[in-house]
């Protein structure tokens, strides 16, 4: 069997990644043989909703140095990690579902051959409503976030796949189930 496809996630805050991650959590069928990885981060564990693995800085540092990570970044005050294993994953022909940072995306592409960006789409006046009502970030705050993110989308690679996310819910888990699934199938050669 040859090597897993790594589908690296990314999208605004606010897109709703780790709602669809939860939901193919619970919906993938084990045939797929798709992982979804835990991101390790200096960020409380009750903070932000993502099911996440909570560390000190302490130890973000030392298990950075100890080479636990696969890859790791810095964004909006915490430190992000996503662990080695799933190098073993992808080299035993398991695909791996990470929730990604926009700006390492370059980084992770010059890692990981086998890398698919997908980007979870929510058009700009929904996602916005969605900040708002969240509540974390001012008017301004939110409206430097869209532009960002406005800027990153017109750089995405060509081959970056698109999922919208913007009505119900499980017609986002259902879209990025397939994407998977399209792609098992054809590492395995089923039809």
């Amino acid at each position: 069997m040859g090597k897993g496809t790594l589908f690296y996630l990314i999208g605004a805050s606010g897109s709703g990644k780790d709602s669809l991650l939860e939901g193919c959590r619970r919906q993938l069928p084990p045939d797929v043989r798709c992982c979804i990885a835990h991101r390790y981060i200096t960020r409380a564990a009750n903070v932000g909703g993502e099911n996440h693995i909570h560390l000190s800085e302490a130890e973000f540092h030392l298990r950075e140095e100890l080479g636990l990570f696969a890859m790791c970044w810095y964004s909006h005050g915490y430190h992000y990690g996503i662990g080695n294993e799933i190098d073993t994953w992808l080299n035993s022909g398991v695909h791996v579902l990470v929730n990604g940072s926009r700006e390492y995306l370059p980084k992770a592409m010059t890692l990981y051959e086998e890398l698919v960006p997908v980007l979870i789409h929510v058009p700009t006046d929904k996602l916005r409503q969605r900040l708002i009502k969240r509540g974390r970030e001012t008017a301004e705050e939110i409206e430097c976030r869209l532009a960002r993110h406005a800027q990153m989308v017109a750089t995405l690679p060509e081959h970056t796949l698109h999922v919208s996310n913007e009505g119900n819910l499980q017609q986002g888990i259902d879209a990025l189930l397939s994407i998977v699934m399209a792609n098992s199938l054809q590492k395995t050669g089923a039809r």
